[in-house]
């Protein structure tokens, strides 16, 4: 396995890493008999969770966001680009987003409908292009899907910080305002990619 598919693959198993510090564990698992013998071990690893967990979250999201162009630059310059990594690139993106604000939602850090908005048009666009695949035609990422990822790593980075360390200095509510910005660009990049691809759509 070439290196760009190395790296595309370990932005999917950092996912489960990531869930891992952003919710904390439930209520039945900290208090469940099955568990007695490891019950204060369980507490005080919550206690952390809640405390720095968003943080070290982060640090993760950061590092397997970062992963997203770098893999595909590296197979472009060193010519290793492969159908396998192809197939597996979008998708480590979208697990990767998608979980981060699945977990969002649930700590009431997103509302519901920008993550709905946004996991919609991954859907409708992978939609898209799989229809494409079967007309043997290759949809490529955009710029302006390459600045909508960026947006939305931006937003969900500021929310797993809790706008730190800008909350250091205001109480201006930039992950609101990025979150935003990153629905609006997702919005208009789905737009684009389904003007641009329509005639794939075979709906008379």
């Amino acid at each position: 396995m070439n290196l760009p598919n190395k790296l595309t693959l370990s932005r999917i198993f950092l996912v489960p890493v990531f869930m891992l510090f952003i919710i904390p564990f439930p209520e039945w698992v900290l208090t469940s008999s099955f568990l007695r013998f490891i019950n204060p071990q369980l507490t005080h690893m919550n206690d952390f969770i809640i405390h720095y967990g968003n943080y070290i979250a982060a640090v993760f999201f950061i590092i397997a966001a970062s992963t997203d162009g770098v893999d595909g630059y590296i197979a472009r310059k060193r010519k290793q680009v492969t159908r396998f990594g192809k197939f597996l690139d979008p998708i480590a993106d979208k697990l990767l987003v998608t979980a981060a604000l699945i977990a969002l939602v649930q700590r009431n850090d997103v509302t519901g409908w920008a993550a709905m908005v946004i996991i919609g048009r991954e859907f409708l666009v992978t939609g898209l292009r799989l229809v494409a695949a079967g007309e043997g035609v290759v949809i490529p990422a955009s710029n302006l899907g390459k600045i909508k990822m960026i947006m939305q790593t931006i937003a969900i980075a500021a929310a797993l910080l809790n706008n730190f360390p800008l909350s250091l200095f205001t109480d201006f509510e930039f992950d609101k305002w990025f979150m935003l910005i990153a629905v609006i660009v997702t919005i208009y990049s789905g737009y684009d990619y389904i003007k641009k691809n329509v005639k794939l759509l075979d709906y008379e």
